[in-house]
């Protein structure tokens, strides 16, 4: 998701004033009515007064913990790809195919993020490439169709077949970034406080969109959770919380409730009612299939027990579903989930999410016609791809089980802006996710 700068968002203004903001973590994160999960899901808990010398929230520079230190990574020149590691057991296995399905997926919908579904379908069409079934190309395209509907300006650059040299940044993978740093400093029983620390010390506020933009602004007025969340964001329900819910999942392996509130508690910071609702669907769904012995039906039937059954997502998600069993032809899917939710804005939660749930239903979890199916409907491209090609990758068990045309353009190699992971391969990503999964 990279929509550009919201433009009911202004630039982060100046700091407070000394003694007007008010200290961090004071304030309970509350449920809003229709945010509250279910009675199998998550309980929120409270934030932890802050400690004695702790700088109020707002302020540059407010640290908890001392910085985790910088991924373990062999040196590389610049420019090629990092040193394999040797796998390791089962989970890192599952964990590598994880990031690198996010990584293929998020990359396939760039370069037509933004553009509408006909300029999507005529793209592909004239490449040959439809029904959709490798990256995007503008050989062959005729002059008249690229100037029609012109590819992402900022992706397609790095998101091309002709043009893809390792996983190119993106918000997509920068916030299970930030999910895992987080991890790292606070283990599992962090706080949406902590969240709010974290991003202030460590994602700089030019890398953030929509919601997620617009609660960083209210940190540094001096806001706490879950006013952030509500105060002056009209995004609130957009799909921002969705994308951030993979990694408590990842790290939560047979255990949905667990993984449900993490993502509670991040998506707190940001985002309401239907915007959580997407995260712990997400991150239910996704701990199910960490355990490499679901399949993708049941992982997504659990997911939707965590959302709150007469909520608008949830409706969504059981239309995506059920279109999808009755529909052999996934362009019929698609047609019918935009003729239904097509009044949604692009990056909306609930569209995007019946959106990946029916792509996988279709597929029936194979990895190809997952990532292809999601990103060919369309709204928010890279978001659902990333998401779709994370689930699937897991179902699929291990990355020699993700199609070589895929993986190999990656160079196990990531470019982020998150300190400590600029260059990383996802095969060490893997790794530490695993560490993070095991520890209590």
């Amino acid at each position: 998701m990279d929509p550009g700068p919201p433009p009911s968002a202004p630039a982060p203004g100046p700091m407070p004033a000394a003694g007007r903001a008010r200290p961090a973590g004071r304030a309970r994160v509350r449920s809003h009515p229709e945010q509250a999960p279910t009675s199998t899901g998550p309980v929120p808990g409270r934030i932890p007064p802050r400690a004695a010398g702790t700088p109020p929230a707002g302020r540059e520079h407010v640290r908890t913990a001392a910085p985790a230190a910088a991924p373990p990574r062999t040196a590389q020149p610049p420019g090629t790809a990092p040193e394999p590691l040797p796998r390791t057991g089962p989970e890192a296995t599952r964990l590598e195919a994880a990031w690198l399905g996010r990584a293929v997926g998020c990359l396939l919908g760039k370069p037509v993020e933004k553009l509408p579904l006909e300029g999507i379908r005529a793209l592909a069409r004239a490449a040959g490439n439809w029904p959709l079934d490798d990256w995007f190309s503008e050989r062959g395209v005729p002059p008249e169709v690229l100037a029609a509907y012109p590819w992402n300006r900022r992706s397609a650059p790095t998101s091309l077949a002709e043009n893809i040299d390792g996983m190119p940044e993106d918000d997509d993978l920068n916030y299970p970034l930030l999910g895992l740093l987080l991890l790292q400093r606070h283990g599992k029983g962090f706080t949406t406080a902590d969240v709010a620390r974290l991003w202030l010390d460590e994602l700089p506020a030019g890398r953030t969109f929509t919601a997620e933009r617009i609660a960083y602004r209210n940190l540094l007025l001096g806001l706490e959770p879950p006013v952030t969340a509500t105060h002056h964001n009209p995004f609130r329900e957009w799909i921002g919380a969705l994308i951030r819910a993979d990694v408590h999942g990842w790290t939560n392996p047979g255990d949905p409730a667990a993984a449900a509130a993490q993502a509670y508690r991040d998506a707190a910071l940001t985002h309401t009612g239907n915007g959580v609702y997407a995260a712990l669907f997400v991150a239910a769904a996704t701990a199910t299939a960490a355990t490499g012995r679901s399949d993708v039906h049941t992982a997504l039937r659990t997911g939707l027990a965590f959302v709150p059954p007469r909520s608008r997502l949830a409706e969504a998600v059981r239309f995506g579903i059920r279109a999808a069993g009755q529909e052999a032809d996934f362009d019929l899917v698609v047609d019918r989930l935009h003729a239904r939710y097509g009044h949604y804005h692009w990056v909306h939660a609930v569209p995007n999410t019946a959106l990946i749930a029916a792509a996988l239903t279709h597929a029936d979890g194979d990895f190809s016609r997952s990532v292809c199916r999601a990103v060919s409907g369309g709204w928010d491209t890279d978001s659902n791809g990333a998401t779709t090609g994370a689930l699937a990758g897991l179902l699929a068990g291990s990355p020699d089980a993700v199609p070589h045309r895929w993986t190999a353009p990656l160079k196990n190699r990531l470019a982020t802006t998150v300190p400590g992971f600029d260059g990383i391969g996802f095969d060490t990503l893997a790794h530490l996710t695993a560490q993070e999964a095991a520890r209590s």
